[in-house]
Formats: structure tokens, sequence, C-alpha cells
């Protein structure tokens, strides 16, 4: 049980450091937004996601995702996705159905219909108590090439504690 707490009380701290460089973030001027970044790749759009609910159990948690992807490149583009996200490591708690925004960058500016579908692996950090955040960083899809960075943290309702590996799998639907 302290083995439990003790993890629990770090995947607050790392929300609560995650929302202080998010916060911070959000203070920076616009100009020095770049839709480039040398790691990442170029930005191609956003990725929306609903979560379903569901409950946590100590080793973790698999729920259903419906996404959107809307291109940012080019002629406006939106292609939808379904899948799965599975967290691995300590998730406790319930939580319902959550919405979360990641900005997606690709090596290149070209976008094609279906090129978001594949295995992302990543990190997850979420604290909920009534009312809660959390925050997801992955990588992967095609070749490993597309990487999902958080833009808007999770809003969910539920009491839950998680910081875990992730794993979202989308499939292309339309």
């Amino acid at each position: 049980m302290k083995k439990i707490l003790t993890l629990a009380f770090s995947a607050a701290s790392l929300i609560v450091a995650g929302t202080a460089v998010t916060r911070a973030a959000d203070l920076s001027p616009s100009y020095q937004e770049q839709d480039q970044d040398q790691r990442n790749g170029v930005k191609i759009g956003y990725l929306t996601c609903e979560i379903g609910g569901g409950v946590g159990y100590v080793l973790g948690s698999a729920k259903e995702v419906d996404c959107t992807f809307h291109s940012t490149v080019g002629k406006e583009r939106v292609d939808h996705y379904s899948g799965a996200i599975r967290k691995m490591g300590v998730d406790l708690g319930f939580t319902t159905r959550s919405k979360l925004v990641w900005a997606v960058f690709a090596p290149t500016a070209g976008y094609h219909h279906g090129s978001l579908s594949g295995l992302y692996q990543g990190a997850t950090a979420e604290a909920t108590l009534g009312v809660g955040i959390g925050t997801n960083i992955l990588v992967g899809g095609t070749s490993g090439s597309i990487h999902l960075q958080t833009v808007s943290v999770t809003g969910q309702l539920g009491l839950n504690v998680a910081a875990t590996g992730t794993s979202v799998t989308l499939t292309s639907v339309d």
C-alpha cells in the first residue's frame, strides 16, 4: 500500500510539473510558436480524440477512442479514426468520457488519407479528484515518424491517478 501511495504521489507531482510547464508555454508570446521543430518535423494538423470512460485497474486500463484529424497543410482535410488507448503502470480509479487534443508532427508537410493509422507509444500522467487533468506524449504511426504532442490537456470527471506507459492504436474509418 505504501508503494502505491508513493507512486500515486509521484504521478501527482508529474502532473503539477507538467501543468506548470503548460501554463508557462501559454504565457509565451505567440511569435515564438513555430510550425516546424527540428526534432519533431512539421506540424501538419490537430488530432482531437474523445476517450471513453472506464475503470483503471492497479496495473492498467484500456479505453476506446474516437478521433478526428484536422489538417493545417494545404486544403483543409478532415479524417476520422477509431481505436484504443491502453495504459500499463499505476492506473487507479474511474473516469467518465474525456477529450484530448494533440498537435500532429510529421517529417514532411505532406498528408495522405489514413496516414495517422498505426501504433503510438509514450507516457501519461493524470490526476482526477472530481475534475482532473492529464497529459500524454506519443510517437508512432507510419514507421514511427509521427509525433503527437498534447496541446490541450484532458478534461475528465472521476477519481483517478495514473503514471503509465501508454499505447494508442488508430485505424482510419473514412
